[in-house]
C-alpha cells in the first residue's frame, strides 16, 4: 500500500496564491517526513469560485520539496494540449522528478474549459486517443511523422525522452462506465474518482477488472483511488470540522455538473449526512486504518491518495493531519 496526499491548489479569490504555493511547499516537506509516498494535484481552467494553480509549474515547484516521493499529476486534461508541447513538458517533469513523475490523464466534464480552448466536446475522445499515440511515439521513435485528424507533426528527428523508459506510467481518470471501459481497454491503470460511493465503486471495479480481461490484458500493477479525508482524534468532530468545507466544495462540484457525470441519479445539494455516507473517509485514526485496510483487501487498491484540504480550510488543520497521519495510521497501514 502505498499513501498519497493530494494537494488543494483551489482558494477563494480574496486569498493569495503565491501564499498558497508557499503553504503547499509546507505540506509536501510534512507529507515527506510523515511518510507519504507520493503528491499529486489536478488540472481545472476558469474555475470560478475559486482561483488555481496550473498543474505542471506547481508540481515542479513541489518536486523541489518532494524528496523520494513520486509526483502524480492527477489529472491532465489531455484533449485542451497540443501533444508535442505535453510531450516535452511530461520528459522535463520526469526529469525534475528524477524518474519518480506520473503521468494522469482525463477527458474533463465541463463545456466552458472546451469552449474556452476552442475544442468541441464531441471530439475529446478521439483527442485523446491520437494524442496519447503521438506522444508516445515522440517519447520511443527515432523519427516521427503523423499526419492524423486533429495533430500534424512533420517528418522530424526526436531527442526528448523519459528517464522511465519507455515513459512514465499514464494513469487514466474515469467517473462514467464507458471511459471506465475504454481505461480497461487501453491496458492503463484507471484511478478511482473520490466523488462515488464505495458501492458504486465496488461494482465498477468488477466491470473494469472483466473488460481488462476481455482486452487481453493483465491486470495493471497500479490500483490507485482518491478519496475525501478528514482525520481527527474522533469520528464526531472529524464530521462536524470537515462539514462547512466539503459541504461547499460539493455544492460547486454540483454547478460544475461533476455529480451528473457519474452513472446513476447522483446528487451533490443532498444534506451533508447523506452525501458523506459512504463517499468520505471521516474519522479517527483507528476508523482511517480500518478503512485504509478494508479498500486493500476489499477493493485490491494499492495506491490510496487523500484530498486533505478544502477551500477555507487553514494550513494548521492540513498540517494538523498530516502528522497524525504519519504519526498513527502510515506505521500500521505500511509496516
Amino acid at each position: 500500500m502505498k499513501i498519497g496526499i493530494f494537494l488543494g491548489t483551489q482558494i477563494s479569490p480574496e486569498n493569495s496564491l503565491a501564499q498558497q504555493v508557499r503553504e503547499s511547499a509546507e505540506q509536501v516537506r510534512a507529507a515527506r517526513d510523515a511518510g507519504f509516498d507520493l503528491i499529486c494535484s489536478g488540472q481545472h481552467f476558469l474555475s470560478h469560485p475559486y482561483q488555481q494553480t496550473t498543474i505542471l509549474p506547481f508540481l515542479a515547484r513541489m518536486a523541489a520539496e518532494a524528496g523520494e516521493m513520486q509526483v502524480a499529476a492527477s489529472v491532465v486534461l489531455v484533449p485542451l494540449h497540443n501533444p508535442v508541447a505535453m510531450a516535452e513538458d511530461v520528459a522535463t517533469m520526469d526529469a525534475i522528478c528524477d524518474g519518480r513523475f506520473i503521468f494522469g490523464i482525463g477527458l474533463g466534464y465541463r463545456d466552458e474549459e472546451y469552449a474556452a480552448f476552442g475544442v468541441k466536446t464531441s471530439e475529446r475522445v478521439g483527442r485523446l486517443h491520437e494524442a496519447l499515440d503521438v506522444m508516445k511515439r515522440l517519447w520511443t521513435e527515432d523519427e516521427v511523422e503523423h499526419d492524423g485528424k486533429y495533430y500534424q507533426v512533420p517528418k522530424t528527428k526526436t531527442a526528448s525522452r523519459t528517464i522511465q523508459k519507455p515513459h512514465p506510467p499514464i494513469w487514466v481518470a474515469a467517473n462514467a462506465d464507458s471511459a471506465i471501459r475504454r481505461a480497461a481497454r487501453w491496458g492503463y491503470p484507471w484511478i478511482v474518482n473520490p466523488h462515488a460511493t464505495m458501492t458504486m465503486i465496488a461494482g465498477q471495479l468488477d466491470m473494469y477488472r472483466e473488460e481488462v480481461s476481455k482486452a487481453g490484458h493483465a491486470m495493471p500493477e497500479s490500483m490507485p483511488m482518491i478519496r475525501e479525508l478528514y482525520i481527527s482524534e474522533d469520528r464526531e468532530k472529524a464530521y462536524i470540522e470537515s462539514r462547512p468545507y466539503l459541504e461547499s466544495k460539493y455544492a460547486a462540484y454540483a454547478s460544475w455538473g461533476q455529480d451528473k457525470a457519474l452513472p446513476g441519479e447522483e446528487d451533490f445539494t443532498v444534506p451533508y449526512d447523506q452525501l458523506a455516507r459512504d463517499r468520505f473517509l471521516l474519522g479517527s485514526p483507528d476508523d482511517v486504518v480500518g478503512e485504509i485496510q478494508r479498500y486493500e483487501k476489499d477493493l485490491g487498491v494499492n495506491y490510496l491518495i487523500f484530498r486533505m484540504q478544502w477551500p477555507g480550510m487553514s494550513q494548521d488543520k492540513v498540517l494538523e493531519q498530516i502528522e497524525l497521519m504519519g504519526r498513527h495510521v502510515i506505521p500500521r497501514v505500511k509496516g
